[in-house]
């Protein structure tokens, strides 16, 4: 009998496994659901059913160029523990990953996810299947590609891979040359987590969204009326100095700005160079993590 898509999507979503071994088992099972899913089982294909409902908080976050630098791209994919983001299966699948984000310009997550992985399936298949093969729930969370014209890209991944930076460069001049500067930069954006690249890009929003909470903050502290708005302003000259990259005091030297570091650099190659581009990532941010109480999950193993 003829197996339909919405069959296979059905039975993907009830089991985790992936696209194509829901489709074999269906065939062999004449399209018979129940049957499908008990096939699954005894394949040991449905496993990933159980564990897609836990928190994947741990993880790789990877950084990739191509050719001279011109295009970069940086994924992050989680799993549930730090013993599984060492495995060297796991190493080997965020890797791969990486090179997809790179090579291809895929347009969200649901692309990515069906976009094809060697010769094994969908992204989504092979990510069942690995769910399935080393016993944790994993996800791939999130990716991004850079490729603007005129551009050279400088990254930084920090530890193994819990943060990883991809910084982009308007420049002339060659990756080699700025390698140096790129990663110091790229180091900043990890260490100091800027929000914005310079006090243009500062969302209005942001900027009177703190008014507002400074504002109130003074006047709790009993401080004049009309002292107040000459306050705010200044702390929040203090604060854009704090998230905006370029206002930042460079880490490496406190004497300078992050924009007198690159604009010196620039200076010594005869080359113009400005941060065009930023991004960070940080393993699980965002992600709420189960607080686990050891004992009382001890306890009730051992009580069956």
């Amino acid at each position: 009998m003829a197996i339909t898509a919405a069959q296979v999507k059905d039975l993907r979503e009830m089991t985790g496994a992936g696209m194509m071994d829901c489709k074999n088992v269906l065939v062999e099972a004449g399209g018979d659901m129940d049957k499908a899913v008990e096939l699954l089982r005894e394949k040991g294909l449905a496993k990933a059913a159980k564990k897609a409902g836990r928190i994947a908080a741990q993880g790789l976050v990877r950084v990739n160029f191509g050719a001279d630098n011109k295009t970069a791209s940086i994924i992050e994919v989680n799993s549930e523990t730090d013993f599984v983001a060492k495995n060297e299966e796991f190493l080997e699948f965020v890797g791969k990953l990486a090179d997809i984000a790179l090579e291809k310009d895929i347009a969200d997550m649901d692309a990515f996810m069906a976009t094809p992985y060697a010769d094994e399936g969908s992204v989504q298949d092979v990510l069942g299947n690995k769910i399935a093969r080393i016993g944790e729930n994993m996800n791939v969370r999130r990716f991004e590609r850079f490729a603007e014209a005129g551009c050279v890209y400088a990254g930084y991944t920090h530890g193994a891979g819990t943060i990883g930076v991809v910084v982009g460069f308007k420049t002339d001049a060659a990756a080699a040359d700025i390698a140096t500067m790129g990663k110091d930069v790229a180091m900043q954006i990890a260490s100091m987590n800027p929000k914005f690249i310079r006090e243009d890009q500062v969302d209005a929003d942001y900027i009177e969204s703190e008014r507002k909470i400074l504002t109130q903050q003074a006047l709790n502290e009993g401080k004049a009326p009309e002292m107040v708005d000459k306050i705010v302003t200044g702390k929040i000259k203090k604060e854009i100095k704090e998230v905006c990259l370029i206002e930042q005091k460079f880490v490496k030297d406190g004497e300078l700005t992050v924009k007198q570091y690159v604009d010196g650099v620039a200076k010594e190659l005869g080359k113009s160079i400005e941060i065009a581009s930023m991004i960070r990532y940080e393993v699980g941010e965002g992600i709420e993590k189960e607080e686990v109480d050891f004992a009382e999950e001890v306890a009730r193993q051992i009580s069956g």
